[in-house]
């Protein structure tokens, strides 16, 4: 069964109807969601999931310490070995969520390095990629490396050099996080 994860830029705080829509496909298919805690699109979007009553999520959060888990949802705890409460300390569960899923739908502001570092997480893996774009309300779907390297030659210089330089300094990081359940 398909495993979705679906996240977001944290400027984004309400989900637009093509967005509701699209997590109402996800639901009426009874696909697995993997999320991250994060304000903003994590957030709304997990409302949204439980106020549609959907039990199939797990929220991914950073060394036990879950910042939004709105429908009480079985949490993974992924270990990082940062210290600082950066992008990368965060992108340790992204990473993770990325490799797990089998598919992605991202809701992306037009300015988050952390989304477009998931979509590129997810489309070099050769793993399906919705990204609804928040400003133009049009969805991108990127199926294939080359759809990938499109997509990223639209996105505004300096978002593009920022995601490289993401995605250069973690090729540095341990592949696999360590992680561990929580109850």
């Amino acid at each position: 069964m398909t495993t979705v994860f679906i996240g977001g830029s944290r400027n984004v705080r309400v989900l637009d109807e093509q967005v509701k829509q699209d997590i109402d496909r996800i639901v009426a298919r009874r696909l697995p969601v993997v999320i991250g805690d994060a304000d903003g699109a994590d957030k709304a979007v997990q409302a949204y999931l439980h106020r549609q009553e959907y039990r199939r999520v797990e929220v991914f959060c950073i060394n036990g310490r879950c910042r939004n888990n709105i429908g009480q949802w079985p949490l993974r705890a992924v270990t990082s070995r940062r210290r600082r409460r950066d992008r990368r300390y965060y992108a340790t569960k992204d990473r993770l969520m990325a490799q797990e899923a089998d598919a992605g739908f991202m809701i992306w502001d037009g300015h988050s390095v952390g989304t477009l570092a998931n979509v590129a997480r997810l489309a070099r893996q050769g793993k399906t990629v919705v990204v609804y774009l928040v400003a133009s309300q049009r969805v991108a779907r990127l199926v294939q490396d080359s759809d990938w390297e499109r997509f990223l030659r639209e996105c505004p210089a300096t978002v593009r050099e920022r995601v490289e330089e993401q995605l250069h300094a973690e090729e540095h990081e341990p592949a696999s996080p360590s992680e561990a359940r929580l109850f």
